[in-house]
């Protein structure tokens, strides 16, 4: 049907063509997941009632409020993909006007968003002009744009495409590194970003940043490169899956995660060790699995 971009800060992708459902006699969010600034998505159907039935880079499907997001044909999200584009690091950062903090501020975008830079240094030194998928230009410091490791052009190509890893010890430490940057972030159903974001956002964003596309949700799914290790095996960087919530092992029992659990609320550490100040026995008796990215030397005689 075509593809588009998105040109909000954040556009909520919600299950359904509406914002709500009901469930259990109440009027609750139809989130699913969000789509950042400058990302592509398939347009799989016609419009209902302002909503756009998309399929996500990463292949997850749902529906996306037609005013959030710029249609394009394959030659407009190729040209997109293929110009020079970065990613937003920083958790919140401003575009503005002017190459200067006085600047008048034109959006704020969050980490995970993707600009088209046109110039890294421009009229003053740290600061990059960049154009908006909007078509706006406008300035940033660069000190906050990431390289983009991850491919879009799944989009049109009907699959769900992967960095390769050549150094595994370095990937994991930098998606531990990645998924720390979130630490103190709310809790938002669906959410994916610095403003908000729940268990398998955090888990599938910050795989997204080093290159790899996981599963949205919170459970291994044929297809994506996550399979199940015994639990021995685990290592940083690993995915521990508990029945509808998925965390990150970063080392010595500890795992990364964001929980709506009262008193936590958003990204914390918690630990698998029953002697530790973090244990969380409720998680610790319900891990069903462990997923990596990467073969164990076992595994790899087996293949």
């Amino acid at each position: 049907m075509g593809f588009c971009v998105v040109r909000e800060a954040i556009s909520t992708i919600y299950e359904r063509a509406g914002a709500e459902k009901e469930a259990g006699g109440q009027v609750i969010s139809a989130i699913a997941d969000e789509g950042l600034h400058g990302m592509l998505m398939e347009v799989t159907g016609d419009e209902e009632a302002g909503y756009l039935p998309v399929r996500t880079f990463y292949g997850y499907r749902g529906y996306i409020l037609k005013e959030d997001v710029r249609l394009l044909d394959r030659w407009e999200a190729e040209g997109w993909e293929g110009s020079d584009l970065k990613v937003v690091g920083g958790g919140c950062v401003d575009v503005v006007s002017l190459p200067r903090v006085q600047g008048v501020r034109l959006v704020s975008l969050f980490r995970g968003s993707i600009v088209q830079v046109l110039d890294w240094n421009s009229e003053e030194a740290g600061w990059a002009r960049v154009c908006l998928a909007d078509g706006r230009t406008g300035y940033m410091r660069n000190q906050y744009l990431w390289d983009k490791w991850f491919s879009q052009s799944g989009v049109w190509l009907g699959t769900v495409c992967q960095r390769e890893i050549p150094d595994e010890e370095g990937f994991r430490k930098r998606v531990v590194e990645t998924a720390r940057t979130f630490l103190g972030t709310q809790y938002r159903w669906g959410g994916r970003s610095a403003a908000g974001i729940d268990c398998s956002g955090l888990t599938s964003a910050s795989y997204m940043l080093n290159g790899i596309l996981t599963y949205r949700d919170a459970k291994i799914v044929e297809g994506y490169p996550v399979h199940e290790i015994k639990r021995e095996n685990k290592k940083p960087g690993d995915l521990l899956y508990f029945p509808g919530h998925i965390a990150m092992y970063t080392g010595d029992g500890m795992y990364i995660h964001s929980t709506g659990r009262i008193g936590s609320g958003g990204v914390v550490y918690n630990s698998l060790l029953p002697e530790s100040p973090l244990y969380r026995k409720d998680l610790a008796d319900s891990l069903y699995a462990v997923g990596s990215i990467f073969r164990t030397a076992c595994q790899a005689r087996e293949n």
